[in-house]
């Protein structure tokens, strides 16, 4: 495939206005101090939505803006393709929902899931589409509410993510503007390292799932550490490798926001120094495939991404899946 194929016109993002620091975690009977969570990831405040607030308002929002920004009127949208762990209920998808908010009523609507990585399977298959010509004009969100299925008693868990949603508009490449490349893959042998056991058709909800909370992630924080240093400098490499750059061609790298000390270590190994790093994981947590997207709108926001900027995208989730993306601006 001849790329690019499909440029990003516009971005939005949306977060609940509730912030929820580390000091407030002994408010809720955690023992656990400031200290102790920023040094393991970097996290000093996440947002958490309220009573109300859900994944498909959160996107619709971030959606929203992005349209808005692009001049893309609702009856425009061919395709809404959402990344999300947390749909607001298992049938129908969560972007149906979303777009009954658009009021997009000519596009089709569905569910990606592929957790923190989800963002970039998204927009790889919206590429897809495109590229096919089953579609012109795609919204691509991630909106997740990690607050949902967090076990609020386990420590080494509820600290580190948060709620939140972003969005972009993709539109065919007629400047050669656009992704230049995009790389997924997966291992579900490492499933059970992080994942939510119980809640679904195999084991569905009971009183005994309830009990033991065993519907809420669990998750090997020391394997899984590993395995995402490992998979998102694959990642990177790829990425780069099918731009037929390197990282001195970098202008910005925009990973998954879960821990400092993992975006760290995947902007060392692809040579991309930090101050070329874009980093929001201290103000949101980690807030699954929605991360990636709410940081390229700030990015955007702060003039560190602007025309002729290349960006590199690389994430790392539950599966274990991984995934990047380059794109130029």
């Amino acid at each position: 495939m001849k790329r690019p194929v499909a440029a990003v016109v516009a971005t939005g993002r949306s977060a609940p206005d509730t912030v929820m620091t580390n000091h407030d975690f002994a408010s809720i009977g955690i023992e656990t101090s400031h200290e102790w969570i920023f040094e393991r990831s970097g996290i000093v405040e996440r947002r958490v939505a309220k009573k109300g607030e859900t994944t498909a308002s959160m996107g619709a929002a971030a959606g929203r803006i992005a349209m808005e920004r692009a001049g893309v009127q609702p009856g425009e949208v061919d395709v809404i393709v959402l990344s999300t762990a947390t749909a607001d209920r298992l049938l129908p998808s969560t972007a149906v929902d979303i777009q009954a908010k658009l009021g997009a009523t000519r596009a089709a609507a569905f569910d990606i899931s592929a957790a923190c990585s989800g963002w970039l399977y998204s927009m790889t298959t919206a590429e897809g589409l495109i590229m096919s010509g089953v579609a012109e004009t795609a919204l691509v969100i991630g909106s997740e509410k990690m607050s949902a299925i967090v076990d609020w008693t386990d420590r080494s868990t509820c600290v580190l993510f948060g709620d939140g949603a972003g969005a972009c508009v993709l539109k065919r490449s007629k400047t050669g503007k656009g992704i230049l490349s995009a790389f997924m893959r997966s291992d579900g042998k490492l499933a059970e390292l992080l994942y939510r056991p119980d809640g679904g058709a195999t084991t569905p909800f009971s009183a005994e799932v309830l009990e033991k909370k065993s519907h809420l992630v669990r998750m090997a924080g020391r394997e899984v550490f590993k395995h995402a240093v490992r998979s998102m400098s694959e990642a990177a490499d790829r990425a780069l490798d099918g731009a037929k750059l390197t990282g001195s061609d970098i202008d910005l790298l925009i990973p998954h926001q879960a821990n400092v000390r993992i975006i760290e270590a995947t902007a060392k190994h692809s040579g991309i120094s930090m101050d070329k790093v874009f980093v929001n994981v201290d103000r949101y947590g980690n807030t699954s495939s929605a991360s990636i997207p709410i940081a390229l709108d700030e990015a955007i926001e702060q003039g560190r991404v602007k025309e002729g900027s290349t960006v590199m995208l690389v994430a790392f989730g539950a599966g274990f899946t991984w995934a990047s993306m380059i794109i130029r601006f």
